[in-house]
């Protein structure tokens, strides 16, 4: 029987390699979960990595063990739900801290309140917009144009598997990952003849720290999946490393599902 890692084991070992090497990547909300082995796992392969997030000492603390496994990474602080400006002062400092460009961006950061339509509040609501939509499209608005005028670059969303089906909670959460899957078509048609490649990866019920109050729930959705397990975020960061990479050139606006064949399988009925 194949040992099965957990999520630490697997990102305090990933092999090194230089696939990316010389490439500058932006990981939002990545100072915990999926977006931690999102940049670690770039940076095992060479990419020099802006960490981001609003608490800098986690942000520190995904650095530091980058840069101890022999990478390159940076923090820098990023509250996207704030004001525009802030958004668009967040993508200055980043790519003035990668050296005045990025050629990688994975729109990684959100918020999951997934409640009843009448039990969520305005403020989670508008965090929910803000994060989720509004700072994606901000951010893209940004970078996305310097990478046309070098005619290369990647931009990586981060989806769900909700955003496809319908659920009894989580109205406005699901609708914002819906959104997320159509922008990238969009933004695939609107950057892709200029070189920059839009693309999605809809994780399925994925481990967290975040939700690992839920992980009894999380082993129960996932049991009957062709995986058997919840998905782990290095199972993420795997796929968007691939997307980042020249064996990926020819995909455009598509969306790839990691979730254990969650959405796409069934072995009860």
């Amino acid at each position: 029987m194949q040992t099965l890692h957990t999520n630490s084991e697997l990102l305090a070992s990933v092999p090194t390699d230089s696939r990316l090497a010389g490439k500058k990547a932006v990981v939002t909300g990545s100072t915990s979960g999926i977006g931690e082995a999102i940049a670690r796992v770039l940076a095992a392969s060479g990419a020099e990595v802006v960490v981001s997030g609003r608490d800098m000492a986690r942000a520190q603390g995904v650095v530091d063990a980058i840069t101890q496994a022999g990478g390159q990474a940076h923090a820098v602080s990023a509250d996207l739900a704030g004001p525009y400006d802030a958004i668009r002062t967040f993508a200055r400092e980043a790519a003035a801290t990668l050296g005045g460009q990025v050629n990688i961006l994975v729109n990684n950061a959100g918020v999951y309140p997934v409640t009843p339509t009448e039990d969520l509040p305005d403020a989670d609501l508008d965090a929910i917009l803000g994060t989720n939509i509004r700072a994606p499209h901000v951010l893209v608005g940004a970078i996305a144009p310097e990478m046309a005028k070098r005619g290369a670059g990647n931009i990586v969303n981060i989806g769900s598997w909700m955003g496809r089906i319908g659920t009894a909670n989580g109205a406005m959460y699901t609708a914002s990952k819906a959104a997320i899957e159509q922008m990238t078509r969009n933004w695939a048609a609107e950057y892709g003849p200029r070189g920059v490649r839009v693309n999605t990866v809809a994780p399925g019920a994925t481990a967290t720290p975040g939700n690992a109050a839920f992980s009894a729930a999380l082993d129960a959705m996932t049991a009957g999946t062709v995986a058997g397990r919840p998905v782990r975020p290095i199972d993420i960061a795997y796929a968007v490393r691939f997307l980042v990479t020249d064996e990926a050139a020819f995909i455009h606006g598509s969306i790839i599902d990691v979730d254990g064949g969650m959405d796409s399988t069934r072995l009860k009925f």
